[in-house]
């Protein structure tokens, strides 16, 4: 972990260069304003899974610029752990981040032990049976490979046919690759072979060493490896995009109240400030939506 963090910060001037993130800055936390209108909207019988404290789930992975870690190798920092300040903050409340595996937001969330989950997650509508969602950005898929690699653009399912491609397990992406999958074996052609890792780390290893071809995940964390290391590229776009939402479970009424939160960021331009920072200001939203119709397949 200290020699990936050290490899980050030697990096940063060169992430500043090419996507205008600035690491060291970006570790000084947003002046957030409490927003009176978002706090009514906290439903009277709720309760927080610690008295007075959001406490929200984000992404245990390396992956900036959703989620990494700060200089100090212990402070959360990315455009997902601001928008958890930016909630908080916004309903006066105290904030505690719970680094969680993807796999492990879905219970947290309908067991209690978190009020929010920000990990990256999409509208689906097969989710929306149960949980609630607030959008807070555009998500664009896409398929990064090694700068070296003769593969030149990705678009279809063809373009995959018998490649060695990391997508995260139930993932939007996992689940276009095996449609395409079973497009590919319809029409005659090897389909391609999904390759799961666990961290960061271990993704960029398969790429750089040839176990994996091709990485296919969010836009915003491909984009920003290809600046600040110029050991990969992006080749393509995946075929759908959809919302990222702020998690809450199913009928607790707290979703409103979030929304409302970032409504009134986006108003003031703290929002904006936000994913201006991590450079994705190419998937803002005008406002934030409750259980939008969700991405299909």
């Amino acid at each position: 972990m200290k020699y990936g963090l050290i490899a980050l910060l030697v990096c940063a001037s060169a992430a500043q260069a090419h996507t205008g993130i600035d690491l060291a800055a970006n570790e000084k936390p947003l002046n957030i304003a409490r927003d009176e209108q978002a706090i009514a909207k906290i439903p009277a019988g709720y309760h927080f899974v610690e008295p007075g404290t959001l406490t929200v789930a984000i992404s245990a992975l390396n992956s900036p610029p959703l989620a990494l870690l700060a200089s100090d190798n212990r402070t959360r920092i990315g455009s997902d752990p601001d928008i958890a300040r930016l909630l908080a903050a916004s309903l006066g409340l105290k904030l505690k981040l719970v680094p969680t595996a993807w796999e492990d937001w879905p219970l947290g969330i309908t067991s209690g032990r978190y009020d929010v989950a920000l990990v990256n997650i999409a509208v689906t509508e097969q989710r929306k049976e149960k949980f609630d969602f607030a959008t807070y950005r555009v998500d664009s898929l896409s398929f990064a490979v090694k700068a070296s690699s003769p593969i030149q653009t990705i678009g279809k399912a063809e373009d995959l046919a018998g490649r060695k491609v990391i997508v995260g397990a139930g993932t939007n992406q996992e689940r276009i690759l095996l449609g395409w999958n079973a497009e590919n074996e319809r029409a005659g052609r090897e389909p391609a072979l999904p390759v799961y890792v666990t961290d960061d780390a271990s993704a960029n290893l398969y790429i750089q060493s040839g176990r994996a071809d091709v990485f296919f995940g969010p836009q915003s964390i491909t984009a920003y490896k290809s600046a600040l290391t110029g050991t990969t590229r992006v080749v393509g776009l995946g075929p759908k995009k959809a919302y990222v939402a702020t998690t809450t479970k199913k009928g607790n009424g707290l979703v409103y109240a979030l929304q409302a939160a970032l409504d009134g960021a986006i108003q003031r331009g703290e929002y904006q400030q936000v994913l201006a920072r991590w450079g994705e200001q190419g998937e803002a939203v005008p406002g934030s939506e409750v259980n939008p119709p969700g991405i299909t397949y």
